[in-house]
């Protein structure tokens, strides 16, 4: 079967990912709110989601190996079905009891372990099943699965805590797992993997992996400045709901994120419709400042409206920023090398989160402590200032010559061939 008639398959895929999640941002939601209520900490919340995402990271390289040498469908549904083992413990420590803080933070570290060999596999099984003029419209749609989490689950975490609690939402998120795995496993059906039949020494592919993203010093590039990116946000997804949790209650949040996630639909779904189809070096820069742009207003003030307004800005810009990365990336990588390329792409880019994560709620506490401001004050500030920092490095972006010249450039599969010579 043709990639062209690959499609189908792509959209079932993608619906399994889109309702896990939702699952995952259920949980997110419901712990990162369990956890503030208790403590009144945003560095305990910022630990949360640095744990949640940690272990994910550091494994994402020899993940994204493994994607290359074994059945990339499989890897998806081992990586989807075991992360489901951590929610579970969680949910069984609320059920014999009040789960500690130990004992929520150890689930979300067993959940993050395994969710790492889901990333890069299902990165590549994208370029698997699709042509490249299909990428785009591809990609618009994984924007969407993914502002699934900001847009659906805070509202519909808000109204299950307020007729239950935090244990519904963690059942559900259980199921979601289920029906993610036997999603895969009908896509799998059909499919032939890439699996090379006697497989490399495992550091000779990695390195292979690392030749591919270093080779192009633009792609490089490209990654390197998506990491101080990544910083950035990172600060303000942690320091947006204790801003918000400071004046206002849980109802409200999940109304904000809503609304403001509800930009990314909506530029998800036109994405999703049409795709970019040139100047994506120009549309990466620019929706990054934007972006920039409303994270700084969104926090200038605690007005719910221009809060609302602002968030919506943010997530409006960030598909036309991610489409184009994608978009760049994917096509300056041979289809043979996709996987271990994105476990490394994914590590460095990402390293920028886990600074944010490791001090944003550090940061946001001091601040809020030295002005007298309080937790909400110190998120502002923070926020504000991260803003502005990536206002800033969007438009450093627009004038770097190598990243832009990746845009006329793509990698052919058979040069494979050619990285593995440079052994010799």
């Amino acid at each position: 079967m043709t990639k062209n008639n690959n499609y189908g398959k792509f959209l079932l895929l993608w619906a399994g990912e889109f309702i896990s999640s939702i699952g995952g941002g259920l949980t997110s939601f419901g712990l990162g709110l369990y956890i503030f209520q208790k403590t009144g900490s945003a560095t305990d919340m910022a630990l949360l989601t640095l744990l949640g995402f940690l272990p994910s990271l550091v494994l994402r390289v020899p993940a994204g190996v493994l994607a290359d040498r074994y059945d990339r469908r499989l890897l998806m549904m081992i990586g989807d079905g075991l992360s489901g083992l951590g929610v579970l413990f969680i949910l069984i420590c609320m059920l014999t009891g009040e789960a500690s803080l130990w004992q929520i933070y150890l689930g979300t570290t067993i959940s993050s372990i395994f969710s790492a060999l889901l990333e890069p596999s299902y990165t590549a099984t994208i370029t698997d099943l699709l042509t490249k003029e299909q990428f785009s419209k591809a990609n618009g749609l994984v924007s969407l699965a993914g502002s699934s989490r900001f847009l659906l689950s805070p509202i519909i975490a808000g109204f299950l805590l307020s007729v239950s609690d935090i244990k519904l939402i963690l059942i559900i998120d259980v199921c979601t797992f289920f029906l993610t795995v036997i999603v895969a496993a009908v896509v799998r059906r059909g499919i032939k993997t890439s699996a090379p039949k006697e497989p490399e020494p495992f550091m000779k592919s990695m390195k292979e992996g690392w030749q591919a993203v270093s080779g192009k010093r633009g792609l490089l590039m490209l990654v390197v400045v998506s990491s101080l990116i990544c910083l950035f946000m990172g600060m303000f997804q942690v320091l947006g709901e204790p801003f918000v949790l400071s004046f206002a209650d849980s109802k409200t949040l999940g109304i904000v994120e809503t609304i403001a996630a509800t930009g990314m639909l909506v530029t998800s779904i036109v994405l999703g419709i049409k795709g970019i189809k040139k100047n994506f070096v120009r549309v990466l820069w620019i929706g990054l400042a934007v972006s920039g742009i409303g994270m700084s207003l969104f926090a200038i003030c605690e007005n719910i409206y221009v809060i609302c307004f602002f968030g919506f800005v943010f997530f409006a810009a960030l598909p036309f920023a991610n489409n184009s990365l994608d978009y760049l990336v994917r096509t300056n990588i041979p289809a043979e090398m996709q996987g271990r390329a994105w476990g490394f792409i994914g590590f460095i880019s990402q390293l920028g989160y886990v600074i944010a994560y490791g001090i944003s709620g550090i940061t946001a506490d001091f601040i809020g402590k030295v002005t007298n401001k309080g937790v909400g004050g110190g998120s502002a500030i923070t926020v504000i200032a991260s803003g502005i920092c990536l206002f800033i490095v969007a438009l450093a972006m627009s004038g770097i010559k190598r990243i832009r010249e990746l845009e006329n450039t793509e990698t052919p599969v058979n040069e494979i061939a050619e990285i593995k010579t440079q052994e010799g």
